[in-house]
């Protein structure tokens, strides 16, 4: 049996998560030994993400209050002539209104492997004719990371674009 923890250090926030309960305690004692802290118990929401367990082998972390939250500040519920000029902000926060109930899964994994794939597109950006890579990285079952940009140079080939995506995710 593989005992995991994971630790995420914000500030002065520690986040900590662990396979096991026993594992999660000595954790704790170790830590409260060192460093004056307190136990806050299961962590629900941290930097605007809330997080939610559901079942046993899987959390959802979403921004659903911050989404609201932007929604209500915008008022866009009855939108005036006025409103319509700026068109940009209106879809970009149809958007966010159509996607509200979306957020990121992470379920329990028996590997710990890191795993990232990438892509290059050859001059694939039609204004400037600039590659584009993309890249996505998973810990075990779980994304943890992905991007897609346009490179910053130009590539004189398609392996070119490829080996710069590769060293922009390394």
């Amino acid at each position: 049996m593989i005992l995991l923890t994971y630790l995420l250090l914000y500030v002065n926030d520690i986040v900590l998560t662990t396979s096991s309960k026993g594992l999660r305690e000595k954790m704790i004692t170790q830590l409260k030994s060192e460093f004056p802290m307190s136990d806050l118990g299961p962590l629900s929401y941290f930097l605007g993400i809330s997080m939610t367990r559901r079942l046993s082998n899987y959390m959802l972390l979403s921004q659903k209050k911050y989404a609201q939250e932007i929604l209500k500040r915008a008022g866009m519920h009855d939108p005036r002539e006025s409103h319509l000029k700026l068109v940009a902000l209106h879809r970009i926060l149809l958007y966010v209104q159509g996607t509200i109930d979306h957020g990121l899964h992470l379920y329990s994994s028996a590997t710990t492997r890191l795993i990232t794939y990438t892509d290059a597109d050859w001059a694939g950006c039609p204004d400037t004719h600039r590659s584009t890579f993309n890249y996505c990285c998973f810990l075990g079952d779980n994304l943890i990371s992905r991007s897609s940009k346009r490179q910053h140079t130009w590539s004189k080939s398609s392996a070119e674009a490829e080996y710069r995506g590769v060293a922009n995710v390394v």
